[in-house]
């Protein structure tokens, strides 16, 4: 792996989706900006984008996936590329197969994953590559399903055997772009020893960085956090990134579609749902992130800071936590996002 800065940035996916419906952004001042050189100038240095393989309405597949690649190169940030391995959202919950992999055997699914990762990078150019999303429970289900009743030498064996066979897709097309495995258990040290000590079983599978998951809600406090990617990293030998987070701004619901956070005891204690208080939020995780030992803490990327509802647009339960207001405009904490 080339060696990576402390990365500073988000996953704005939903960017072209939003383009098209003539969303706009703002600096300061007002002025109306492309946002990937907004996004620079605030001090990022990365933005992640998800992979979808074939998904209804178009947006995050392939050719759109390759386009904002090409502009996120062209504004002078690195890229994040997100594997998903599935036509819509993968998480602990859910690893849908693609529809068009459904009804291949074990060996053509593992061809097709190593088929689909290398073209994908090749085309991409990834500084950093996720093999799967949040991918504690598994992925491309049942196949490589892990953990409850599918938590066996045989199915971790399956599940490595898909792991590698995206990783060797990223190696023989980017030798030099780091290679992440990605779950969702910020402050659970616990369930993330679990997860890595059985995929640690397999060296096949080669990964140089961890990523973690960390809403606050749902994964612990800042101080859980930073005890487990202390252990983790070292247990591990890998560098760590937050490579999801977010907190509220308000406990409003602007579009009427329910937001998962809207309640004060869903807050981390000491950080109001207030600009400033995200802005503190924010500052208090990259704090922890930087302080891992052995600077073995690489960075903190935030999940869609800027999709906020819109007519033609799908409406969203994180539109309270977003880092630009409803004009466009870049709230406190997203200059926090600037590595120091």
């Amino acid at each position: 792996m080339r060696p990576l800065p402390f990365l500073g940035g988000a996953d704005v996916s939903f960017l072209d989706e939003q383009e098209a419906q003539a969303v706009v952004f703002r600096d300061g001042a007002g002025r109306p900006r492309d946002f990937l050189s907004l996004a620079r100038d605030l001090g990022w240095n990365v933005i992640r984008l998800r992979l979808w393989n074939a998904p209804a309405g178009g947006y995050c597949d392939m050719a759109h996936t390759l386009a904002m690649a090409r502009r996120i190169r062209a504004a002078g940030l690195r890229l994040l590329l997100d594997f998903h391995y599935s036509d819509h959202w993968a998480d602990p919950g859910k690893q849908t197969k693609p529809a068009a992999w459904r009804d291949l055997g074990f060996d053509d699914l593992c061809t097709a994953v190593y088929d689909y990762t290398r073209e994908a990078v090749e085309a991409c150019r990834p500084d950093v590559v996720q093999v799967g999303n949040e991918i504690t429970s598994g992925m491309l289900w049942d196949d490589g399903r892990v953990g409850g009743p599918f938590d066996t030498d045989a199915q971790w064996a399956r599940f490595a055997r898909l792991l590698s066979a995206g990783t060797a897709g990223v190696r023989d097309a980017a030798p030099g772009a780091g290679i992440m495995i990605h779950i969702d258990r910020g402050g659970d040290n616990r369930a993330s020893g679990w997860f890595f000590d059985h995929l640690c079983a397999h060296p096949e599978v080669p990964f140089d960085l961890i990523g973690q998951s960390f809403y606050p809600w749902w994964h612990g406090t800042l101080d859980q956090l930073s005890s487990n990617l202390a252990d983790i990293s070292s247990r591990y030998g890998r560098d760590v990134v937050v490579v999801e987070t977010g907190y509220p701004r308000t406990l409003e619901d602007a579009d009427g579609a329910g937001n998962f956070v809207s309640a004060e005891s869903q807050l981390h204690p000491g950080f109001p749902a207030t600009p400033e208080g995200q802005a503190a939020f924010l500052r208090a995780l990259m704090d922890v992130v930087s302080a891992v030992p052995q600077a073995r803490g690489k960075g903190v990327l935030y999940w869609e800071p800027a999709y906020f509802s819109r007519p033609g647009l799908r409406r969203s339960p994180c539109d309270n936590l977003t880092l630009f207001d409803d004009a466009g405009r870049p709230l406190p904490a997203a200059g926090e996002l600037a590595p120091r």
